[in-house]
């Protein structure tokens, strides 16, 4: 069990996709996704959902990542923001979205 104070010290913010690439160079099949988190800028992440989305399909989508973490490499990319997600019985990357439009870089409580 975690406390409260835990819990807070982990920032979910609310995004909105905005650019879509391949990205060839990782080990599994992954995009490179351009995220606007509003006043907290644009960022960027690598996430393993080319099985569920197209990148057409990606572009305009809320999502929900947490913000805080250290960048982390992936081959030659620079992750910034980790992109949320459940696994479906396939498991494939389900993502973690809002019900309805948000204000962009919200954070998630």
């Amino acid at each position: 069990m975690i406390e409260y104070e835990d819990f807070e010290k982990v920032e979910m913010r609310v995004g909105k996709i905005i650019r879509v690439d391949d990205f060839p160079e990782a080990r599994k099949p992954s995009y490179k996704l351009e995220i606007d988190f509003g006043d907290f800028g644009v960022k960027k992440s690598s996430a393993q959902i080319t099985k569920l989305y197209s990148k057409k399909d990606l572009i305009g989508k809320n999502v929900i990542a947490v913000t805080n973490f250290r960048p982390k490499q992936i081959a030659n990319f620079v992750s910034e923001v980790l992109v949320l997600g459940v696994n479906d019985d396939k498991k494939n990357v389900v993502l973690l979205t809002t019900e309805r439009d948000a204000k962009l870089g919200e954070r998630v409580y």
